[in-house]
């Protein structure tokens, strides 16, 4: 957990940084106004809808990257902004559901099995 603490602190300038632009463009476009948290929920959930039709009847690595590479900045655009809106910390609530991760699979009961917890 240290190493994801030492990541933590300098990838939440990253966020941040890719934060405050998103924030910008959509501020230039006045779009604040139809960004509430029901419909960035939704959009989130459609972005992610439309990048795993990237995936529809093809082979698991039969995906175009480039279309994977703006299907999924969409769906960080949302998540981002939906974060952003509940003032949400993203390193501190990802790091936070990896500590819960790590209790629901121990590494010793869960390492190579694709079992959900209470199977383990």
């Amino acid at each position: 957990m240290r190493k994801l603490r030492n990541y933590m602190k300098k990838d939440n300038t990253e966020i941040e940084k890719i934060t405050d632009h998103l924030i910008k463009f959509r501020d230039e476009r006045n779009w604040e106004q139809f960004h509430n948290s029901k419909d960035l929920a939704l959009a989130l959930s459609i972005e992610a809808a439309e990048l795993t039709e990237l995936f529809l009847w093809k082979g698991a690595e039969d995906v175009n990257i480039g279309k994977l590479k703006e299907e999924l900045a969409d769906v960080f655009i949302y998540a981002f902004l939906l974060a952003k809106k509940h003032d949400l910390d993203i390193s501190e609530i990802v790091i936070n559901k990896i500590r819960i991760n790590s209790e629901k699979y121990p590494a010793e009961k869960a390492k190579n099995s694709a079992k959900k917890y209470h199977e383990l």
